[in-house]
């Protein structure tokens, strides 16, 4: 039992030895800091009343934060700031569960606590029917920013919006997540419809305005026919694999259909006359202007942070390239990691025509058409490659010392689970291509079905890989920075074992618990890494593997001399390239 708060706020002149025996037991590591926050909320002697009603449920909900003391600075912040604190009190007092549901936010992550203080509304949005029991659809999203864009003509004004709706939203996603109400598979999947559905909203805010100065990219098909060149943006990394975290810079491409043709004024345009620019121009000033939109810091934030590094030639490169420039750059320069980047590219704003062109093309070089059928000394080959790159991140976050705490980086992390994921793809992809799948768990379950991995092994690495993003979420949404390192202190391991769901008689206790789950999960990670990077010759996976690929060159053989004999053609593989994946 807590003891009871109300004397805090009836009665007067209460010593600070008095203060510490009230608050202490709710877990308040600066009880007379609290005390001082809790008279800032009470205000005039009508609301002091009103919050005296609810202390006592507030205090035992805060008592169960990651963070009370903290919890109490946003309540602080949200009474201080609210318009009618009045009644803000008695619609809190007569919704107990809602009451429960910020205590929840403002003790377990800052960011969605600031997104409740800087639109207080957004506290009786949040208690509408549906908006936290059914999870946010695509098709609802888009609906919202449609709704929400209205008749809006000023270009900043619309980009505004969208920067409302993803603090909107994000706040929505990352409550059903501390809440439980989303599996970690949900909120990935959620965070990336919501940033596909903003990236393409930036685009065609950004696409018409350049259209208003410049007039239509343009360019002529083969027998002389003039048409609008379209334009893609591609998602990498976690976006393209529909696998986006909350904090996560979105990895981007920008492709068009044809650097051949320029701009010309539409039907449309009332301009009298228009800066006619080149293909390749136009579409250079488009990818600055988009990334701009979506990466700006204004007074309502910023919609998504841009990385466009895995464009061609990396930062040195043009920002935008056509589909037959990223096909002779990939063919002359391409390298080993750009294989693996590539096996997650998809369209996510912009044409879906020039999307599907630069997957397929892109398939082509991942999985590299040769006549040559895969052998384990060309496997051997792929393995160092990626082992290589592997050792430089290593060296990297050893500087940092972070070898053991970074999640996604480190010992048993994500990316070791990624790198392995990836490699067989590059492999067997091209021979197997059932195997292939944007995300990772959908990629082990295929190799289970293909019998690379046994059930046992698949449940354990998909079990590891889901435990990884979820500690990774609750490191990012506390202020959503893109931080992928555990914290060393013991206090903030508590904190983050409370925000990761773990119940126990004590904080220590939910540490130690999350510590070794998190042990047992990196030790499988690291433990599969190893036997496939550092021990390829007695590796099961990569027999299976070498087996698969042997077993396809031999079936290829076959079916062709039974088409066409002995001395016929050699098989055309370029339509493997052409096979749509599974999104």
């Amino acid at each position: 039992m807590f003891p009871d708060p109300t004397p805090l706020l009836v009665a007067s002149g209460l010593d600070a030895d008095e203060v510490v025996r009230i608050l202490g037991p709710y877990g308040l590591r600066n009880p007379i800091e609290a005390d001082t926050n809790i008279q800032s909320m009470a205000g005039e002697p009508h609301t002091r009343r009103l919050l005296a009603g609810i202390l006592p449920r507030l205090l035992a909900e805060v008592a169960r934060t990651a963070d009370p003391d903290q919890a109490l600075n946003h309540w602080e912040r949200l009474f201080t700031g609210s318009a009618n604190r009045s009644s803000l009190l008695q619609y809190l007092q007569a919704s107990p569960r809602m009451l429960g549901l910020l205590c929840t936010i403002f003790g377990n992550s800052d960011s969605l606590a600031f997104a409740l203080i800087r639109d207080p509304m957004l506290v009786y949005w949040l208690a509408e029917e549906d908006v936290l029991t059914t999870a946010p659809t695509r098709d609802g999203m888009v609906a919202a920013l449609r709704q929400s864009l209205g008749s809006l003509k000023a270009t900043e004004l619309k980009l505004d919006v969208l920067r409302r709706v993803r603090r909107r939203e994000m706040l929505r996603i990352g409550v059903r997540d501390l809440l439980r109400l989303a599996t970690v598979e949900e909120t990935v999947g959620s965070l990336s419809d919501l940033a596909s559905v903003l990236i393409h909203g930036a685009y065609e805010i950004v696409d018409k305005d350049l259209k208003a100065q410049h007039g239509t990219p343009m360019h002529q098909l083969a027998d002389g026919t003039w048409v609008e060149t379209e334009f893609v943006v591609i998602g990498m990394g976690k976006l393209g694999a529909h696998e986006l975290n909350y904090s996560s810079d979105v990895d981007l491409i920008y492709v068009y259909a044809s650097a051949d043709g320029e701009t010309r004024k539409g039907r449309g345009n009332r301009q009298a006359s228009i800066e006619t620019l080149s293909n390749e121009e136009y579409f250079e000033m488009l990818a600055r202007l988009l990334t701009k939109a979506l990466a700006e810091q204004t007074r309502e934030g910023a919609v998504f942070r841009v990385d466009l590094r895995l464009r061609a030639e990396g930062t040195v490169g043009q920002l935008a390239r056509s589909v037959a420039a990223y096909a002779k750059y990939y063919a002359q320069r391409g390298q080993v990691w750009e294989r693996l980047a590539l096996l997650k590219a998809w369209p996510v704003a912009g044409s879906p025509a020039v999307g599907q062109a630069f997957v397929q093309m892109a398939e082509g070089f991942v999985f590299q058409s040769d006549l040559q059928p895969l052998t384990r000394e060309r496997a051997l080959a792929v393995i160092r490659d990626v082992r290589s790159v592997k050792e430089m991140i290593d060296e990297k976050i050893a500087v940092r010392g972070h070898q053991h705490r970074n999640v996604k980086l480190g010992t048993g992390g994500i990316r070791e689970i990624e790198f392995l994921v990836q490699t067989i793809q590059v492999l067997i992809g091209r021979a197997v291509p059932d195997i292939l799948d944007r995300k990772t768990v959908g990629a082990l379950h295929r190799f289970c079905r293909h019998r690379f991995v046994n059930e046992d092994d698949q449940q354990r690495l998909t079990e590891a890989y889901w435990f990884l993003r979820d500690v990774e979420h609750k490191l990012q949404m506390m202020h959503d920075l893109q931080t992928h390192a555990l914290p060393d202190s013991h206090e903030e391991l508590q904190r983050c074992a409370i925000r990761m769901g773990y119940q126990a008689e004590s904080r220590d206790a939910a540490r130690e618990q999350f510590l070794a789950d998190r042990q047992r999960y990196t030790a499988v990670v690291h433990h599969t890494f190893r036997s496939l990077f550092y021990h390829p010759e007695t590796s099961a996976l990569l027999s299976a593997v070498v087996a698969a690929a042997e077993g396809h060159s031999r079936r290829s053989t076959s079916r062709l001399e039974k088409e066409t004999g002995p001395a016929g053609p050699p098989p055309d593989r370029s339509s493997t390239a052409k096979k749509k994946r599974k999104p």
